[in-house]
C-alpha cells in the first residue's frame, strides 16, 4: 500500500482521537477508528479497485463488505452479451470449485449429526473404494486432496495421504457420501445448507430455476460465445455439482461467509477442522497457500480464508477476513481462454494483492490506536 495513504490514514487517526477528551469512554474512541478506518477502507477501494474495471476491462462484479456493510461494490459488463444486458447484484453466477467449500461444510455437518466421521475409511461408504490401494482412504483425504485420486486416470497417483493433487473426483465421492448417510439426494443437502444460512438467492445446478442467470462465455469481449447448456453442464459427470455445480450471486455470498465464519452454520472445533491448515500448496494464480477442507488460506498475515473458481467462461473468487470481518466476492462470466489461466485471473489476484493490503494496514493500525 503507498506510504502517503497509511500516512493520511494515521494522520485522520490521530486528529479524532485527539479531539477527544480523556474522560471519554473506550467505547467511544473505538467508535471513532472504527469508523475512520471504514472511510479510509471505502475511499481507497474505490480508487483501488475501480481500477482494476478499467485496466482489464473486466467483466464482472466486485463486492466488499465488513460487518455487512457494504464497502465496495461494482458491476461492469453485461449478464447477456447477446441481448446487451447489464449485470446487476441480482445476477446469479457459477461460481465452480467456491462450491467445494459447501461440501466440505455438509460433511461435517454430518460428523456433527453422527452419521460419519473424517478419520473414517471411505470404502465404509462406496464400493468404489473397496479395492486394492483404495481402501485406505479416508474422508479426511478426499477433504485436503490428499487421497491420490486421478481425476484423468484409474490408478491412485500415490500412496493415500502421503502427498496433495487437486481432486474434482474426490469431491464428487464427498457429495455421494453426503447423500447416502443423510438419506437426502446432495442437492436437497445443499438447499437446506442455503436455508440456514440465508441464502434466497443460491441453487445447484439440477435445481436452478431462477432468472437472471449470468451464464457462461469465451471468446473476445468485442465477439463473445456462449457456453452452451449452462448452469446443466455444471451437473453433469466432467464437472459434478460436489465439486463445482453450485450457482449464486454477490450477496448470497456474502451471507454465506457472515453465517459460516461466525459460527452459525459449524459448531467450533469443526469450524476450526475446516480451516486448518493441512497442507501447503503452490496455486498457479495466488501462490503459496494452506489447504484446509475444501478452502485455502494464507501463508502468514493478514489471516484470510479463499478459494477460487473456474468452470469454462467462469472464473470467480470467494474471500474472508477474520480480523476485520471482511467478505470480498469477485464473480465473472466471460474468459478469454486464449490468453491461459493465469491471466483469466489477473482481476481476481489483483483484487486480493488490494484487499490483502488494506487488511494488513488496517489490522495493525487498529491495534495500535486502541491500545
Amino acid at each position: 500500500m503507498p506510504k502517503n495513504f497509511e500516512l493520511s490514514f494515521l494522520l485522520i487517526l490521530l486528529f479524532n482521537i485527539s479531539c477527544k477528551s480523556e474522560a471519554e469512554k473506550i467505547k467511544e474512541r473505538n467508535a471513532v477508528v472504527d469508523s475512520t478506518v471504514t472511510a479510509f477502507q471505502k475511499l481507497y477501494y474505490q480508487n483501488q479497485l475501480d481500477s482494476v474495471f478499467t485496466s482489464t476491462q473486466f467483466n464482472g462484479t466486485i463486492s466488499v463488505e465488513q460487518n455487512s456493510e457494504k464497502i465496495y461494490e461494482k458491476e461492469n459488463g453485461f449478464e447477456n452479451f447477446k441481448t446487451k444486458s447489464k449485470l446487476d447484484s441480482n445476477s446469479v453466477f457459477a461460481i465452480a470449485s467456491v462450491s467445494k467449500q459447501f461440501t466440505a461444510v455438509l460433511i461435517l455437518l454430518q460428523q456433527e449429526a453422527g452419521k460419519l466421521n473424517v478419520n473414517d475409511k471411505v470404502s465404509k461408504y462406496l464400493a468404489d473404494f473397496q479395492k486394492p490401494n483404495f481402501e485406505k482412504v479416508t474422508i479426511h483425504q478426499l477433504l485436503n486432496h490428499t487421497s491420490g485420486l486421478n481425476d484423468f486416470g484409474e490408478n491412485l497417483q500415490f500412496e493415500s495421504g502421503s502427498d496433495y493433487s487437486y481432486s474434482n473426483k474426490g469431491y464428487n465421492y464427498l457429495g455421494e457420501i453426503v447423500a447416502k448417510v443423510s438419506g437426502k439426494s446432495f442437492d436437497q443437502n445443499v438447499k437446506g445448507l442455503f436455508q440456514k444460512a440465508g441464502m434466497k438467492h443460491s441453487s445447484t445446478a439440477g435445481l436452478f430455476q431462477g432468472t437472471d442467470l449470468a451464464g457462461a462465455n469465451i471468446g473476445t469481449l468485442e465477439n463473445a460465445q456462449k457456453v452452451e447448456n449452462m448452469p446443466k453442464r455444471l451437473a453433469e459427470k466432467s464437472i459434478g455439482t460436489a465439486a463445482g455445480g453450485i450457482l449464486s450471486t454477490i450477496n448470497d455470498l456474502h451471507r454465506w461467509n457472515a453465517a459460516l465464519y461466525s459460527g452459525k452454520i459449524l459448531e467450533p472445533e469443526n469450524l476450526a477442522a475446516f480451516k486448518k491448515n493441512y497442507v501447503t500448496r503452490e496455486h498457479y494464480v495466488l501462490g503459496n497457500v494452506g489447504y484446509g477442507y475444501g478452502i485455502m488460506s494464507n501463508i502468514g498475515k493478514p489471516e484470510a480464508y479463499f478459494h477460487t473458481g473456474y468452470v469454462k467462461g467462469a472464473p470467480s473468487l470467494l474471500i474472508y477476513y477474520p480480523g476485520t470481518n471482511t467478505s470480498v466476492v469477485i464473480l465473472s462470466n466471460f474468459a478469454n481462454e486464449s490468453r491461459g489461466k493465469e491471466s483469466i485471473f489477473v482481476p481476481h489476484r489483483r483484487v486480493k494483492d488490494i484487499t490483502d493490503a488494506v487488511e494488513s494496514t488496517v489490522v495493525e493500525l487498529r491495534k495500535e490506536m486502541i491500545r
